[in-house]
């Protein structure tokens, strides 16, 4: 139902794109944003369109909570210390990619640069394709935004003391991205051991009380 009525929404702004020389539809369907469709010309027909109905941005919580990404290898890897919610510099095509959750934090890290300022590597944020060759570079440092207090403290901890600054969550608070940072230490490997061996342990629990209240 939804498909018949997706494809029904582009054939009626198609004929508008092609007026104004676009390449790219998009279509709001009850109050929800769809995927962008290429507009498509081929040899064999006029007209072409490459529909995927996927919905990009889900309706945020009543507390204004959209959680986008979460590391969860970073709390695999390393025993989190200490977390902080920091800001996110951004631009307007890394903002529309968000939404649309096309990020992910795996390897990625956080570093204090030569002028004192804390920025994110290694962060990959898709490309917005209608934005086309004046999208943002995917994997660019990104800056955070801390107290200078904050950035001086774990800064030192880094070198003194050898931690590791992971982003361990990405999500919009109230419409403005967060990154959610932990001060982390990385395991050894019995510790990883360990931890999946009490998870493996904890399942077997639950399986158990399971089958007996059944």
């Amino acid at each position: 139902m939804e498909r018949t009525a997706l494809a029904a929404g582009f054939c009626a702004l198609v004929k508008g794109a092609q007026a104004r020389g676009e390449e790219f539809v998009a279509l709001r369907l009850r109050a929800r944003t769809f995927r962008v469709a290429r507009v498509v010309r081929t040899r064999d027909a006029p007209l072409h369109l490459t529909l995927v109905v996927r919905q990009t941005n889900k309706q945020p919580s009543k507390d204004g909570f959209d959680l986008i990404a979460d590391n969860r290898k970073a709390r695999h890897d390393f025993f989190i210390e200490e977390e902080v919610e920091a800001g996110l510099m951004l631009r307007g095509t890394e903002v529309k990619s968000l939404r649309g959750h096309r990020v992910n934090l795996r390897d990625s890290y956080a570093r204090v640069s030569k002028s004192g300022e804390m920025y994110l590597h290694g962060v990959h944020i898709g490309a917005y394709a209608p934005a086309g060759q004046f999208s943002h570079a995917e994997t660019r440092p990104r800056k955070l935004l801390l107290h200078r207090r904050q950035i001086d403290r774990w800064w030192g901890r880094v070198r003194e003391q050898g931690y590791t600054i992971v982003p361990l969550k990405i999500y919009f608070k109230d419409g403005r991205a967060k990154v959610e940072i932990g001060l982390a230490k990385g395991k050894h490997l019995y510790d990883k051991r360990a931890a999946i061996a009490r998870k493996s342990s904890q399942r077997e629990i639950e399986r158990a009380l399971k089958t007996r209240n059944r």
